[in-house]
């Protein structure tokens, strides 16, 4: 069978698929690529349904947002209204300052200041 989380298998190996034996097998930098390139189309177009003038950022804002919504998810991220809307309105140490007053940015550390300077542009 297939199966697309991680489970048990018979002798007690976390496995996924069809019998990956992830304990003694793992997965080749070729196939964590692939899930992470995956990961990334996903969280693009979650951002594009969810916050569709998210383009309209410059690259290294669009990125910021990117690695968010890849790090917690649309629903998440649009927990986000205060910092999210001063980051569409163009006051950046607004939304950075927003991003950095959670619980999230305690929860993350150096990840959450690394995208609030990128938010910033610093």
């Amino acid at each position: 069978g297939r199966r697309l989380k991680v489970y048990v298998d018979s002798v007690g190996k976390r496995s996924i698929g069809i019998g990956r034996n992830l304990d003694d097998v793992g997965i080749s930098a070729e196939e964590a690529n692939f899930l992470l390139d995956n990961d990334i189309a996903r969280a693009v177009g979650e951002l594009n349904r969810a916050l569709p003038w998210w383009v309209t950022l410059d690259k290294t804002r669009r990125r910021a947002l990117l690695n968010m919504m890849f790090n917690v998810g649309a629903s998440r991220l649009l927990g986000f209204t205060q910092a999210l809307a001063a980051l569409q309105a163009g006051d950046y140490a607004k939304a950075a300052d927003e991003f950095l007053d959670s619980r999230w940015a305690d929860q993350v550390g150096d990840r959450a200041i690394r995208i609030a300077n990128m938010i910033r542009g610093t």
